[in-house]
């Protein structure tokens, strides 16, 4: 066997920077514990404005579900959905997803992991599944802080829903939970957005502000009327179709749509990123 095609006595590509290791790096950055940390005090912040500015009610004789925010702790976590869904969790997505390549470039540290050696394509899956695990326990972690705090400050009771009715506590747990994960599939488009630009570029900044701005421009998009059928292209114009699994009976065809738009631009991003990074010159 020639030097070439010679491998170290008990090497295994799949072996080489696992799960477990990466995610105890990530864990322990600041960044992490920052986002967690905001995220966790975004209840308690709600909170203290509906104690401040008393209980919320509808305007012209029209509520919504902001309105019913005080009526119990389902409520209220159903609530800190709504009000960070379009912005807030945007930002721990692009955060975890594209600062984690481009991260290891601006430190120089990336040629080394990749001489250790971790294969290029191992070194992207681990750190794709990484950044996609604590984007999704973000958006877990507001939910049940939220249930938590609501339930201790309005109690324990049926999720009322502004159209009129109400769903059962348990019924309305299972509920967020499907909320919670469409959630998180609608923001599958940023995460391929922030981890393609993660891989393009040295400068993390770049890339989580990059899939943060793209991820505005599409909500902008989206309120332009003019563009017809076509924003049903845009993942935004799904985001809040979640809305459809808060009523006394369910209705899926939009976020069915919004799922299948959001996975298939995801699929074609982290593709990219991929087949960009496998060929790309590393040099930091």
């Amino acid at each position: 066997m020639s030097a070439l095609t010679e491998v170290a006595s008990g090497y295994r590509a799949g072996g080489t920077l696992p799960l477990r290791v990466e995610l105890a790096r990530q864990l322990k950055r600041r960044r992490t514990m920052v986002m967690g940390g905001i995220l966790a005090a975004l209840p308690f912040v709600l909170l203290a404005a509906f104690a401040i500015g008393g209980e919320p009610g509808g305007r012209n004789d029209r509520i919504t579900l902001m309105d019913t925010a005080t009526a119990s702790g389902a409520n209220f976590a159903a609530v800190n959905l709504f009000v960070s869904a379009g912005f807030l969790l945007v930002i721990p997505v692009a955060l975890f997803c594209g600062d984690t390549v481009a991260s290891e470039a601006s430190w120089s540290s990336l040629r080394y992991l990749l001489a250790a050696p971790v294969p290029r394509a191992r070194l992207l899956w681990s750190k794709l599944v990484v950044g996609l695990s604590l984007s999704l326990a973000a958006m877990i972690l507001l939910p049940v802080v939220a249930l938590a705090v609501g339930t201790a400050a309005y109690g324990w009771g049926p999720l009322e829903l502004p159209t009129g009715g109400s769903l059962g506590p348990g019924t309305a747990a299972q509920r967020l939970v499907i909320v919670v994960a469409y959630v998180f599939v609608s923001q599958l488009v940023t995460a391929g957005l922030a981890f393609w630009l993660s891989t393009r570029t040295d400068a993390p900044l770049g890339a989580v502000g990059g899939a943060v701005g793209l991820t505005i421009v599409g909500n902008v998009l989206d309120a332009v009327t003019a563009l017809g059928d076509w924003r049903h292209f845009l993942p935004a114009h799904w985001q809040f179709a979640w809305a459809d699994a808060v009523q006394p009976t369910p209705e899926w065809s939009g976020m069915i749509q919004g799922t299948a738009v959001s996975v298939t631009y995801a699929l074609v991003l982290f593709a990219l990123a991929f087949r960009g990074f496998l060929r790309k010159d590393v040099v930091s």
